[in-house]
């Protein structure tokens, strides 16, 4: 099904249907292996609907916008956190706020769809798309300086970073890296950002930079990782904003500032508990922006979004209140 299935749907659009958007790459290539099980599923505990496959990186933004501004009412996007964040990127550029999304996660990590109450098993997930409940929620904005230096912005639903938690990334996402490694190969999903995550914590230092809360003050800080947040989970699991909610018109902003290489490790638990909030080196607040730049300005700081690379410091993190209508999981009484 899947090499019959054309990714350029305009001549079949039926906009009374839904379009689930795959990313066959995501869940290290299993979701293109798994396609005719995984559409049976929604088929079956979901109803009917239309498809587009990705191809290449960017693709999900270009299928969604393309399927929001033939009339479509429903778009689904069927890959990890990457692919989710291209989606509503797309219908975001589409400029229709009636447009609704839902998440099939079919991904590595899965952060968000822990935020939603989204089921990871397969027929789980089909029905609480056709059971769930329509809600508009928050999402943040980044505005930031891409790799030919100029400012460009990119919507996030879950979380925006830098620091470690990027670095992290852009291991993970370095297939160069890995295959200098006797064991490369064999490392997956959480294995794979789990080695990472060690092998970062052991090299990164801490940052100054300069941060400007909702227009106030300029301040400096020191940061291992700076991240701002709409959803609750990132990192393959960490519960990174336990007090984050993707509707209260606010970001939730988390520091962690110069802590011992040490330390992190003994400690790191409490990120997957939300009890790191009570590490003194560990900052939150609510925000509705925040302004960041290097107190080095000869320093280049990359900056992740929903898991993506995008660009580097400086950068301005903003709210977009109740910006995109999202199918969620209905709440069991």
């Amino acid at each position: 099904m899947l090499k019959r299935t054309k990714q350029n749907l305009s001549s079949k659009v039926n906009p009374k249907l839904p379009l689930v958007i795959v990313n066959p790459k995501s869940a290290g290539g299993a979701t293109k292996g798994n396609w005719s099980g995984i559409a049976s599923d929604l088929r079956a505990h979901f109803g009917a609907f239309q498809v587009a496959f990705t191809k290449s990186g960017g693709d999900g933004i270009t299928l969604a916008k393309e399927a929001a501004e033939n009339g479509r009412g429903f778009i689904v996007a069927c890959g990890g956190d990457g692919t989710i964040n291209e989606v509503a990127n797309g219908i975001m550029q589409a400029g229709d706020t009636e447009i609704e999304m839902g998440i099939f996660p079919s991904g590595t990590g899965g952060d968000f769809r822990k935020t939603l109450g989204i089921p990871v098993e397969a027929r789980k997930a089909a029905k609480a798309l056709r059971e769930g409940e329509t809600k508009r929620i928050d999402l943040g904005k980044v505005t930031y300086m891409n790799s030919k230096q100029i400012y460009e912005s990119r919507y996030f639903l879950n979380v925006s970073s830098f620091g470690l938690s990027a670095e992290i990334n852009q291991r993970v996402s370095s297939n160069s890296f890995f295959k200098w490694l006797p064991f490369g190969k064999t490392l997956k999903g959480k294995a794979k950002f789990a080695y990472s995550t060690v092998q970062e914590v052991l090299e990164f230092d801490a940052t100054l930079v300069n941060v400007i809360v909702d227009d106030g003050e300029t301040k400096t800080l020191q940061t291992l990782n700076f991240c701002v947040c709409n959803g609750r989970f990132f990192g393959g699991g960490m519960k990174i904003a336990p007090n984050a909610k993707i509707d209260d018109e606010r970001l939730n902003l988390i520091n962690i500032g110069d802590i011992k290489t040490a330390r992190i490790l003994r400690k790191g638990y409490k990120l997957y508990t939300g009890s790191h909030l009570d590490l003194p080196e560990v900052k939150d607040a609510l925000i509705k922006k925040v302004q960041v730049s290097p107190a080095d300005e000869n320093e280049s700081t990359r900056i992740e979004a929903d898991g993506e690379i995008l660009g580097t410091l400086p950068a301005t993190f903003e709210i977009v209140p109740k910006a995109l209508k999202m199918r969620i999981a209905r709440e069991e009484n």
